[in-house]
């Protein structure tokens, strides 16, 4: 297996998880490559990881490691050629009346509240429509308010102060990645998702980097359609980003 080799990195370990149920795919099973000691895995050393393909869900840092599928394809924009199609632009000026805050890793009740809403109606189908609200709320803590790397969460408002979307980003020495995005999907003429990706990309190039990192794109997911909009990008094939 190709792990990062930095001298910063030389003190980790890697193990591979027992198989689950791949959470895009149907009838996939799925394995992931975890990075331990998790204390170990900092803001400098994650910069390094994410490099070489690995995410974040709270203090994992993790990679595909699948035997018989290499579908997971790490994407991250380019943003120095990056520019806005007619139908962004479109998005990007319709949103213009959303104010911004940066929040530091936390459970807030609205966000969670907003989180439980996007889930039941744009992922019912990954999730127990048995489980208990406080099951629910632990799991969201351990995915997006801990973290050991640079983490923060952008909270969008409207003029009445209604939360519209959270995003919750990691800073890397080269660029933003966007770890999860959550938002308002009870009213389908507002096109939030895709104007978080346009703020990121923007605030992003203010900060003086590079890239954003979007995470995995996968050919045959239509959840992962999306990605393929954003352009130029570059994808992580055979530990070359291309």
């Amino acid at each position: 297996m190709t792990l990062p080799n930095e001298q910063s990195l030389q003190k980790l370990q890697f193990y591979v998880t027992t198989p689950y149920q791949c959470g895009y795919l149907h009838h996939q099973r799925a394995q992931s490559l975890i990075a331990s000691p998790q204390s170990l895995v900092n803001a400098q050393v994650y910069s390094g990881l994410i490099q070489q393909g690995f995410r974040r869900s709270g203090k994992f840092a993790y990679r595909p490691h699948c035997e018989q599928c290499r579908a997971c394809v790490p994407v991250r924009l380019v943003l120095a050629q990056f520019a806005r199609t007619r139908s962004q632009q479109r998005a990007f000026k319709q949103h213009q009346h959303l104010s911004v805050k940066l929040l530091p890793l936390d459970f807030y009740d609205t966000h969670f509240d907003l989180y439980a809403q996007y889930q039941q109606l744009r992922h019912r189908d990954e999730s127990s429509e048995t489980a208990k609200q406080s099951d629910e709320a632990e799991q969201y803590r351990q995915f997006l308010c801990v973290s050991n790397v640079e983490s923060l969460m952008l909270e969008f408002s409207d003029e009445h102060g209604k939360l519209c979307i959270v995003s919750v980003v990691d800073i890397v020495e080269d660029g933003v990645s966007a770890v999860y995005t959550f938002y308002d999907a009870t009213d389908r003429k507002n096109s939030y998702g895709t104007y978080a990706i346009l703020w990121l990309a923007e605030w992003t190039k203010t900060l003086g980097l590079p890239y954003l990192y979007l995470g995995y794109w996968i050919k045959d997911s239509e959840k992962m359609a999306y990605k393929q909009r954003f352009t130029p990008q570059q994808q992580l094939i055979d530990g070359e980003w291309v």
